[in-house]
């Protein structure tokens, strides 16, 4: 996956709010007036023009204003009803990072439903998907994330210590576990369906079935 990085101030580059694409970002104060008697500038009012798609951000004080949304889309693979509540918590990231991160738990429960677990207890359905391969890295983080607050957590809880770049760091973390245990196998049995023929196919499952004793 290629990393995302959210819009900052003063930032040169960053994944635009509107395109997602990584691009330079042309930074301009926001000026009023009249020709004759001059332009100034609003206080705390600047505006981000996208590189690539020309859209444009509005910051004030240092906080971006417009587009409210921020974080990158939801994987493809993801059920519907988890990219609505991902879609959600992106629509509100800036103004509540508190609410976007109860979200996000609430999606990796859900995920974990995805993926074959019972999404009651995350702490064995995180061990249970270590099990099927997933990767003690992903492993690692999916803890960090039941454990911020308290060791106490639930998915769709507000947690007070919750800021922005945590709820960011929800995102990223939501999309890489849908790559890694949905997309990745996907595109794997494809490539292993188009590309061996089918008396290939079988003479593995073949050689890899249990023998018998």
């Amino acid at each position: 996956m290629i990393p995302y990085k959210p819009p900052e101030y003063h930032e040169k580059a960053f994944n635009c709010p509107h395109c997602n694409a990584y691009a330079n970002q042309d930074w301009a104060k926001i000026l009023y007036g009249f020709r004759e008697k001059g332009f100034r500038d609003f206080d705390e009012w600047e505006r981000a023009t996208c590189a690539h798609c020309f859209g444009y951000s509005l910051w004030h004080s240092k906080t971006m204003i417009y587009p409210e949304g921020s974080g990158t889309p939801p994987n493809d693979d993801l059920r519907d009803d988890i990219k609505q509540d991902y879609l959600e918590a992106k629509s509100i990231v800036n103004r509540s990072p508190r609410g976007a991160a109860a979200l996000l738990r609430l999606c990796i429960q859900k995920l974990c439903e995805q993926l074959g677990e019972k999404g009651k207890n995350i702490n064995e359905d995180i061990s249970n998907l270590v099990q099927k391969g997933l990767p003690v890295k992903i492993q690692q983080a999916l803890d960090i994330v039941r454990a911020i607050g308290n060791n106490a957590v639930h998915p769709g809880q507000i947690d007070l210590k919750d800021d922005r770049d945590t709820a960011l760091r929800l995102f990223e973390l939501v999309n890489l576990i849908a790559e890694v245990m949905i997309t990745q196998p996907k595109e794997v049995e494809k490539m292993y369906t188009a590309i061996l023929p089918e008396p290939i196919r079988e003479a593995i499952q073949e050689r890899d079935a249990p023998k018998k004793p």
